[in-house]
């Protein structure tokens, strides 16, 4: 791995975070008139165009052969309930907080690998998994006047994500890329699809075109994500990840006002340094 393809890989990181701050700042708008399901399906079609376009010239319908359809269903399902997890927490606190409280994503990954696939965990990990349980404790501020319901589907979002980067993990041994990311969508897709006769609004000519964004950000963002990894260790690039969280600031500052909590910005920073630290003890067994 040369220099010459860590900066692509960190601008890809950059680009990427961009695209899903961006993202979740148009769902966390269009849930005021829209619902969930609604959102979710058409982001879905999007992405599934999207990603059909840049991965089926080359790989043709062979994308699709698998032996390993009732993991993809598991993963999918799982993935469809976080996705409607973190758009209900969109609408009921600020951005920024609930791109924190998914920050600890890959904190309950590494807990679900260590005890479902029996992973090794050593000290340092248990103790950066402490670490960054304690900062979503602060980041939530749990207490009796100022809690708030949106916090546990923002938590039960990092859960369920954390469930699937485990599966995938382990599926990334048999399934290509092209696979796994042609089988979510279709999957999504079509579970997405089942909520429409549960309510559906004529979206107007311009929150089409802001839909059909949002789904484009999406895609460009999974994409943009997984180019970077490919291209430099997670080392480097990881790091960059956490400018989701200055761009979910800004945008929740320029667009709702606002205005970032001691609590937040307390919990957040233990939160991803304790994502760091987990990163670079993973990078350094790898080493």
């Amino acid at each position: 791995m040369t220099s010459r393809s860590v900066l692509p890989g960190i601008l890809f990181m950059v680009g990427a975070t961009i695209m899903f701050s961006v993202g979740g700042a148009v769902s966390k708008w269009q849930l005021t008139t829209y619902p969930v399901g609604e959102i979710l399906f058409v982001r879905a079609v999007v992405s599934l165009l999207t990603v059909a376009v840049i991965i089926l010239p080359r790989s043709g319908l062979a994308v699709f052969r698998t032996n390993r359809l009732r993991d993809h269903a598991t993963r999918s399902v799982t993935q469809a309930a976080a996705q409607t997890c973190i758009m209900v927490a969109l609408g009921l606190m600020p951005l920024a907080s609930v791109i924190a409280v998914n920050f600890s994503a890959p904190l309950f990954a590494t807990l679900i690998s260590a005890l479902v696939f029996k992973e090794a965990a050593g000290r340092a990990r248990w103790a950066a998994l402490v670490a960054g349980f304690v900062g979503v404790l602060i980041v939530t501020n749990p207490g009796a006047e100022t809690f708030q319901i949106g916090f546990l589907f923002a938590i039960g979002n990092a859960l369920l994500y954390g469930v699937v980067t485990a599966g995938v993990r382990s599926m990334t041994k048999t399934e290509s890329a092209g696979t796994l990311t042609m089988w979510q969508m279709v999957m999504l897709t079509a579970i997405f699809a089942a909520a429409l006769p549960f309510g559906f609004v004529t979206p107007t000519p311009w929150d089409s075109v802001l839909m059909i964004f949002n789904g484009v950000s999406n895609a460009v963002g999974q994409y943009w994500w997984t180019r970077s990894l490919h291209l430099a260790p997670a080392g480097a690039v990881g790091p960059f990840y956490y400018l989701s969280l200055v761009w979910a600031m800004v945008i929740g500052f320029v667009v709702w006002g606002d205005i970032p909590t001691v609590h937040l910005l307390v919990g957040s920073a233990v939160v991803v340094a304790s994502g760091m630290a987990l990163l670079w003890h993973e990078s350094s067994r790898k080493r």
